[in-house]
C-alpha cells in the first residue's frame, strides 16, 4: 500500500481534527444538560433545544455548504466554518441565559456544516492514489467512530472537573490551532465562481426542506402524529427543489451526481445502516442502565470493546481489504457482521449476562469498521474536481438524516411497545426489554435491507475488477 507523505498526513490530521470536533459536539452536551438547566434556568421543554438547535442548523445546511465550497473554494469554506464554530463555542461557553446558549448552539451547527461539508471533498481530491485514499478514509472513519464514543465520557469529565462551560470553551483553542494548520496544509483552490451555481431559489428550498424535516424528526416525541405534517411539508419542499434543479440554468445541485449507481446506492445504504446503528448505540446503553442496572461508567466500559474493535478494523484491516477486494465486497462483509450482531440482540433476555449475551455483540460490531470506510469510498466515487464539495455535503446530509430518523423511529417504537406491555401487567424490566427487542428487530430489518441494496444496486466498477485481476497470481 502506498505510504502517505508528510504533507498529506498533515492534511489528514487537520481534516480529522475538524471531524472529531463536529462529532464530539453532537454528543458532548448531553451529559451536561442537567447542570446547564440548573445554572441557566432552562424550562424542561426548552432544554432539548441545546441539542436540537445544533442538529437543525448542521443537518439543514450541509448540502448548501458543500456546493458553496465548490463555488467559492473548499479551503475558504473550511477555514470560514472553523472560524464560525470557534467563535460560536466561545459565545456558548459565556452564555448567561437559555436564549443566548440556544443561539450559540445554532451558530455552532452553522460552522460545523460549513467545515465538515467540504472535508470529504478535500480528502478525495488530495488523496488521488487508491492505496493512499483507502488508508486516509480508514483514519477518517476511525475519527468519526472515536468521536461518537468519546463524546459522552469527555463531556462528563469536563462538566464534573471544570463546569459545563468548558465543554464549549475547549473548542476555542482547538479551533484556532486547526485554522493555523489548515492555512499551511490545505491546497489552495479557486472554486468555480458563484455564477456556476448561484441558484438562490434552489438554496432556499433545500435549506428550508432539510431544516423542517430535521425539526419534524427531533420533535416527534413532543408533537406525535402532528410531526407528519411537518414531514409532509419538508418532502414537498425537497421535491420542489429537485424539480428546480432539473430546470434551472445554473442548478445548485446538478442532478448528474445521482445518476451514479455507486453514489446513489451508497447514500441509500448509509441511511438504512446508520439509522440502525446509531439507534443501537443509544438503545444498548439504555438497556444496560435501565434494565441491567449499570452505571454511566460501567456502561461506557461495557461498550469499550465495540469502540476498540471498530477502531482497529477501520485503521488496519479495512484499507487492506478495500485495496485487495474492492469497497463493495468489504461493505457486504461488514454488513453481514452487523446483521449477526443485531440478530444476537433480538433475543437478549431480561437478566442478560455480559459475557454471553452482550460481549459477542460488541465483537461483531467490528463490522462497522468495514462498513463506514467502504461507504465513504463508494459515496465519494462519483465526485469530480468541480463538485467534490457537493458530493461530500450530500453524503454528510444522508448520514445525519439516517441517524436522526433511525433514533426517532426506533425510540418511538420501543416506547410504544413498553407502554403496551406495562398496560398488560408486565414488570418494568420485562416491558423495557420487550421495547428494546422490538427496536433491535427493526434495526435488523434495516440492516438486511441495506445488504440487499448493496448487493443489487451497487456494482463493482470495472477499474476495481481490473485491479483485483492484476493482483491475482497468474495461472499456468
Amino acid at each position: 500500500m502506498s505510504r502517505i507523505s508528510r504533507s498529506r498526513r498533515l492534511v489528514l490530521g487537520v481534516l480529522s481534527a475538524t471531524m472529531l470536533m463536529t462529532v464530539l459536539d453532537g454528543s458532548i452536551v448531553t451529559v451536561a444538560m442537567p447542570a446547564i438547566q440548573r445554572d441557566l434556568g432552562f424550562a424542561p421543554a426548552e432544554l432539548s433545544w441545546t441539542v436540537n438547535a445544533y442538529l437543525i442548523a448542521y443537518g439543514g445546511l450541509l448540502l448548501l455548504a458543500g456546493r458553496l465550497g465548490d463555488l467559492v473554494g473548499r479551503r475558504a469554506m473550511f477555514l470560514a466554518g472553523n472560524a464560525v464554530f470557534a467563535a460560536a463555542s466561545l459565545l456558548a461557553g459565556a452564555a448567561t441565559g437559555p436564549g443566548m446558549l440556544i443561539g450559540a448552539r445554532f451558530l455552532q451547527g452553522v460552522g460545523s456544516a460549513m467545515a465538515s461539508a467540504v472535508v470529504l471533498g478535500i480528502l478525495v481530491t488530495t488523496f488521488t492514489d487508491a492505496g493512499e485514499r483507502a488508508k486516509a478514509i480508514g483514519v477518517f472513519s476511525f475519527t468519526g467512530a472515536a468521536g461518537a464514543s468519546l463524546g459522552q465520557v469527555l463531556g462528563g469529565v469536563l462538566t464534573d472537573a471544570l463546569g459545563w462551560n468548558y465543554i464549549f470553551l475547549v473548542n476555542v483553542p482547538i479551533g484556532v490551532v486547526t485554522i493555523a494548520l489548515a492555512v499551511r496544509a490545505l491546497p489552495a483552490d479557486r472554486g468555480l465562481g458563484l455564477s456556476a451555481g448561484a441558484d438562490a431559489l434552489g438554496a432556499l428550498l433545500v435549506t428550508a426542506g432539510l431544516m423542517l424535516g430535521i425539526y419534524a424528526v427531533v420533535q416527534i416525541e413532543r408533537f406525535g402524529p402532528r410531526s407528519l405534517w411537518f414531514g409532509a411539508v419538508s418532502l414537498a419542499l425537497l421535491a420542489a427543489f429537485l424539480v428546480r434543479q432539473a430546470t434551472a440554468r445554473t442548478p445548485l445541485m446538478p442532478l448528474r451526481i445521482l445518476r451514479s449507481r455507486a453514489v446513489a446506492g451508497a447514500n441509500l445504504v448509509q441511511v438504512l445502516t446508520l439509522g440502525a446503528m446509531f439507534a443501537f448505540q443509544i438503545m444498548v446503553a439504555l438497556f444496560m442502565q435501565q434494565v441491567l442496572g449499570y452505571g454511566a461508567l460501567g456502561t461506557g466500559l461495557a461498550m469499550l470493546p465495540a469502540a476498540l474493535a471498530i477502531a482497529g478494523v477501520s485503521l488496519f484491516v479495512s484499507p487492506r481489504l478495500s485495496t485487495r477486494f474492492g469497497a463493495r465486497a468489504v461493505l457486504l462483509g461488514g454488513l453481514a457482521l452487523l446483521i449477526g450482531a443485531m440478530a444476537w440482540l433480538t433475543r437478549v433476555p431480561v437478566d442478560a449476562r455480559y459475557v454471553t449475551d452482550l460481549l459477542p455483540v460488541m465483537v461483531l460490531i467490528m463490522g462497522g469498521g468495514l462498513v463506514l470506510p467502504a461507504l465513504t469510498t463508494l459515496g465519494m466515487s462519483g465526485a469530480r474536481s468541480d463538485d467534490a464539495g457537493l458530493v461530500s455535503g450530500f453524503f454528510n446530509t444522508t448520514q445525519q438524516v439516517g441517524m436522526a430518523v433511525g433514533v426517532a423511529l426506533l425510540s418511538t417504537l420501543a416506547a410504544t411497545r413498553t407502554q403496551g406491555l406495562l398496560a398488560g401487567g408486565a414488570s418494568e424490566a420485562v416491558a423495557l426489554t420487550g421495547g428494546y427487542r422490538l427496536a433491535f428487530t427493526v434495526s435488523l430489518a434495516l440492516l438486511i435491507s441495506a445488504f440487499a441494496v448493496a448487493l443489487v444496486v451497487l456494482r463493482r466498477p470495472q477499474a476495481e475488477v481490473r485491479q483485483a485481476a492484476a493482483l491475482q497470481p497468474e495461472r499456468v
